[in-house]
């Protein structure tokens, strides 16, 4: 069995719990980002970074990817245009803390080990790169020429490129990822995972079968013109909380909310908005108009039970419900799912979703209702075993009422992380299509390999057994991202080599290989001077606008590289001065970088001049731009799919993970869920008091969590403290990554093979 122990630097005894909230923001989401800033910065720096934030002439926020407002739509972005979050992840990198040489000779890699995510983050940024030696107990410095001889000695030893494994975090410009994927496919492979890989990898491959891209088709200007907004599996006040002022917009004039989620969240209840007064003084804006509070893993018998109820108006009034002209025109396959819906099984219906028939209804009619309708999800669809069946349901009914290519309609899958979807336009993906990777060959006259790499789990799968010798991560927290911990870390420690490339220390430095680097970088914050001047990078948002993010502070050392610098240096090391790539004229002007891009990447012609535009670009989108779909078919292809959804034994619950309000991703800001009124403790698990008094549990009692599967395996999680909670009835919830021990590695999406971490079958034991 795996086990998973709490760390002694969180007092979780410490915990209050507090009625959860039923609005977001307002004036305390003021005070806190200020708040975290001056801890972090002091009072002037953080009035000085805040002001830049997500502004032209400033940086792109390095947390979420959710768009800017663009002049040609005839909006405007606001003075402060940015969130809470936002605020915490500019405080975190712009900090004035430092971890230099004197931390690492005080603090052993195994007492590091021995800490928590929150207490290694707090620590401040990395200031040089250091190095722990095989057979060494500390992280010791060492000079950049002499890492990249280690790094490129030991890639050149390997018997296969395809032992390398190199993975990239969303937080990765434009810049970088292009130069970075074009390093490891010169290198000779495509292993190349990434963070998409683990949350929105289910969108991409449901998409691209469905109308022949994996991207959202809606703008910013699509949500505030919108009908209709259904937001299914998200938690936009935590997670994007900018999304909130759309959903205020489209309220304002006139749009109706659906909310589809096991937990009341509270920015889909109501929201104060802080830049205006009724966000001030006033009661603020009530968003969700129907809130379905839905068992997890429920979504597709959902949707499946909305596009029978249409099918059923639309027969007994033909021509009322379905855009016939759209389907006869521009899709294929309408028949088959009409026919696979025609009769579903209501009980099970009931049994998925735990919702009444008259909710279900309700949701129908007004989806049958809308003439523009923007369907938005998150990892609480992508992260189930059937999450892309799902999707292609809500695409399914996105095609029957033609909510594609027409102004304030599409689907809008809400990417996590800043960039995410900007690292995948440039390359970084583990299958690539032909078309992409000849269009590099031809560019830079080097051999191409064409073999599909490894993606995030199968990474893992890879180093676990001895086949993955090498790992380099640009970015992010392989670590404390990935699922089933305890293999992950073991994984790791497998490895001849594992390099990571960051700005603060994390958990994925505290389980080295045998030798391991840790090289820090420029943050976006940041300015970044290289030989031709100062410059700047670009990043995509989630809805495919690319532009400009220039840092304006003084680096946290000069010891410090940009990404960019660390990928020249390495593969000039690697390859050699006289290589195909001009890797040093890359390292000093990232124009040339910029060229080269708009030579390769499909929408990216004459690069340079179009990210110069005030608002940068948007990407070509054949269904959003022209209703022409690259599929197999040439048409958008609705998509036939059985019902299935979790079954859980009695005695059990479903368990998803989930973030706090205080963290992004895998980074810990703080210990304050302040919207579920969970304070000062990381270690609860929040199950339905009714739930409770059935399984035979008291609020408040210190439990581990076990989680069982298929294949008769179990992993606990020790110590979580319940908390009674108005989750759906049968389901539970924990952070992120405390729980990830719970999500064995072969626990995977179909097709997309996402872990699958929103639908753990849980048991609860008393505290061994």
């Amino acid at each position: 069995m795996t086990r998973n122990a709490p760390r002694a630097d969180i007092d979780e005894a410490a915990l209050e719990v507090h009625k959860p909230k039923e609005w977001a923001a307002g004036i305390p989401g003021v005070a806190v980002s200020l708040l975290r800033g001056v801890e972090q910065m002091g009072a002037g720096r953080t009035v000085k970074t805040l002001r830049l934030l997500n502004q032209r002439d400033g940086f792109d926020c390095p947390g979420c990817a959710w768009p800017e407002p663009r002049a040609e739509d005839g909006e405007h972005r606001k003075l402060a245009e940015f969130c809470e979050n936002g605020a915490k992840a500019v405080a975190e990198e712009a900090t004035k803390r430092r971890v230099g040489r004197e931390f690492f000779a005080q603090h052993p890699v195994e007492e590091l080990h021995g800490r928590t995510d929150y207490w290694l983050g707090q620590q401040g940024r990395l200031t040089e790169p250091v190095v722990l030696r095989e057979g060494g107990t500390h992280y010791e410095p060492i000079a950049w020429d002499e890492a990249f001889r280690l790094i490129a000695g030991k890639l050149k030893e390997l018997d296969s490129p395809d032992e390398a494994i190199f993975y990239t975090s969303g937080r990765t410009s434009n810049e970088a990822a292009f130069l970075y994927q074009l390093l490891v496919r010169s290198f000779g492979t495509n292993n190349l995972p990434d963070c998409s890989n683990m949350c929105h990898e289910s969108s991409g491959a449901a998409l691209s079968e469905a109308y022949g891209i994996g991207k959202g088709s809606v703008s910013l200007a699509d949500i505030h013109h919108a009908d209709l907004i259904v937001v299914v599996g998200q938690n936009p006040g935590t997670n994007h909380p900018r999304m909130l002022s759309a959903l205020e917009e489209a309220k304002g004039r006139g749009a109706k909310v659906i909310a589809v989620n096991p937990l009341p969240e509270a920015g889909l209840m109501r929201f104060k908005n802080p830049q205006n007064p009724r966000g001030v003084v006033g009661k603020g804006t009530p968003l969700a108009d129907e809130f379905a509070q839905i068992r997890l893993g429920g979504d597709l018998a959902l949707f499946q039970a909305v596009g029978h109820l249409l099918l059923s108006w639309e027969e007994a009034a033909p021509g009322t419900i379905v855009d016939r002209e759209f389907v006869e025109s521009s899709t294929h396959g309408f028949d088959d799912w009409a026919k696979n819906l025609r009769e579903i099984d209501w009980s099970a219906i009931d049994e998925a979703t735990g919702l009444d028939r008259d909710q279900i209804e309700r949701m129908a009619r007004m989806i049958a209702a809308s003439e523009r309708t923007v369907y938005c999800w998150a990892m609480g669809v992508t992260q189930h075993r059937h999450a892309v069946a799902t999707i292609q349901e809500i695409s399914n009914l996105a095609f029957a009422r033609g909510m594609i290519g027409k102004p304030g309609a599409g689907l809008c899958p809400v990417r996590g992380h800043s960039n995410v979807q900007g690292d995948r336009t440039m390359g970084v993906w583990e299958k690539m299509p032909e078309s992409f990777l000849s269009r590099l060959e031809d560019e830079f006259g080097i051999p191409v390999p064409r073999k599909h790499g490894l993606d995030t789990v199968d990474s893992i799968r890879a180093m676990r057994d001895g086949r993955g010798k090498v790992f380099i991560g640009m970015g992010g927290n392989f670590a404390a991202a990935t699922p089933d911990s305890g293999l992950t870390e073991r994984a790791l420690r497998s490895c001849e080599l594992t390099v990571h490339v960051s700005t603060k220390l994390n958990r994925s430095h505290v389980v080295p290989g045998r030798t391991a680097l840790i090289l820090p970088t420029l943050g976006r914050t940041e300015r970044d001077t290289q030989a031709a001047g100062e410059q700047f990078v670009t990043v995509e948002d989630s809805m495919s606008c690319v532009h400009v993010s220039r840092g304006r502070l003084k680096p946290a050392s000069e010891h410090l590289l940009s990404e960019v610098a660390i990928i020249c240096r390495l593969a000039t090391e690697l390859f050699g001065a006289d290589h195909a790539v001009p890797w040093r004229d890359f390292e000093g002007n990232y124009d040339l970088i910029r060229d080269r891009i708009a030579q390769v990447v499909p929408g990216c012609e004459d690069y340079n001049a179009k990210v110069r535009q005030p608002d940068g670009f948007v990407l070509p989108h054949p269904p959003r731009d022209s209703r022409s779909f690259r599929t197999s078919t040439g048409k958008a292809n609705f998509t036939t799919s059985e019902l299935e959804f979790p079954r859980v034994p009695a005695g059990r619950l479903l368990l998803q993970t989930l973030r706090s309000h205080d963290q992004y991703n895998t980074t810990i800001y703080g210990l304050s869920d302040r919207y579920r009124g969970i304070e000062d403790a990381r270690r609860v698990v929040l199950v339905n008091a009714a739930d409770l008094a059935e399984l035979g549990f008291a609020d408040g009692q210190l439990v581990d969590l076990v989680s069982e599967w298929e294949d008769g395996s179990e992993r606990r999680a020790e110590h979580f403290r319940v908390v009674a909670y108005p989750t759906a009835r049968g389901c539970a919830a924990a952070y992120f990554p405390e729980a990830n021990a719970l999500v064995p590695l072969d626990s995977v999406a179909k097709k997309s093979n996402t872990p699958v971490s929103k639908a753990i079958v849980l048991r609860l034991e008393p505290a061994s």
